[in-house]
């Protein structure tokens, strides 16, 4: 279990809940009382080309095939009125694998639409992935926020097949303030990384959707239970941003000593002692297991277990 990291600050609780924390998105899209706001979200991100008017949330937990599989929870997973499936899933941190882990789940679905047991003749529902991402992808078009990807033909890039679909949404891109709203994305990208630091509803958000929004993020309409869940995730919150600032910190540190000793043997080693820092930081200061450390760091588990062991020989 990761521990709370001692050197932080208790985070201060603003007027709403941040909706990019995971108690945050579950609790304001992932019940039945708030499923209006979901349905509005997909509608704006689908702009007209799919209309959804009901939903169903499914479980979040799916097995594979055998019972050795490992098991995949994702934190929302809902089906349509014409039974087109949409798994939503919120990333804070960047994760190196991010877009394997997108496809591996929609696999997951499609994989348990074969009936067990009976003839099938291989027609699919649509599957669909949102990610949500408060991080940039590597090599996304720097003056695009919002990614739609499909099948296609490679030579002319007619569209190979359309019940299969993935939606990238790089938070930190989106940088229009209230005045620059026009559209629905517009409005609800601005929801989700601002609703944290507003103190009121913005008069351009007065609309029946956006007013139930805010009403259930208000902090102080929280029972004392949910309070203690926000708080708690809003810390762990708060740690992701730290192991977020050491890896920036580290990085530029390991490049500039390569730089500075002009030889590319130099530099393999500069970096290398950057990414072994970091490791060092996120086991002793966060406590993270071996195969989190390697996640965070994008090294192997096998590089964190050296960095493990050097530090147990201290």
């Amino acid at each position: 279990m990761r521990r709370q990291n001692p050197h932080l600050p208790k985070p201060k609780i603003g007027t709403f809940i941040d909706p990019l924390t995971d108690f945050g998105f579950k609790f304001l899209f992932g019940s039945e009382p708030s499923k209006e706001l979901l349905i509005d979200f997909l509608n704006e991100l689908f702009k007209g080309k799919k209309v959804i008017t009901d939903l169903t949330y499914n479980k979040n937990e799916h097995s594979g095939p055998i019972a050795e599989s490992r098991k995949m929870i994702f934190d929302l997973t809902c089906t349509a009125q014409d039974g087109e499936q949409f798994i939503i899933e919120m990333q804070r941190i960047r994760q190196q694998h991010f877009k394997d882990r997108s496809v591996y789940c929609c696999s997951r679905l499609i994989h348990d639409q074969a009936p067990k047991g009976k003839d099938w003749d291989y027609s699919l529902k649509e599957v669909y992935f949102i990610g949500i991402m408060d991080f940039v992808l590597e090599d996304s078009d720097p003056a695009e926020c919002l990614h739609y990807v499909h099948l296609s033909y490679e030579k002319t890039g007619k569209e190979f097949y359309k019940k299969l679909g993935l939606i990238f949404i790089e938070i930190p891109k989106f940088t229009k303030t209230e005045k620059e709203l026009k559209t629905g994305v517009d409005k609800w990208l601005f929801v989700l990384k601002n609703m944290s630091r507003l103190k009121k509803i913005p008069v351009i958000l007065n609309t029946k959707i956006f007013l139930k929004l805010f009403n259930i993020a208000a902090v102080s309409n929280l029972t004392k239970e949910d309070y203690m869940k926000y708080e708690k995730d809003l810390m762990a919150s708060w740690d992701e941003y730290a192991i977020k600032k050491t890896i920036e910190h580290d990085h530029r540190m390991a490049i500039e000593k390569g730089r500075e000793e002009g030889r590319e043997e130099g530099k393999a080693e500069g970096r290398e002692e950057g990414k072994a820092e970091v490791v060092r930081n996120l086991i002793t200061k966060l406590g993270l297991t071996d195969k989190q450390a390697s996640d965070v760091a994008e090294v192997t588990v096998a590089f964190v277990k050296k960095v493990r062991a050097s530090l147990k020989k201290k």
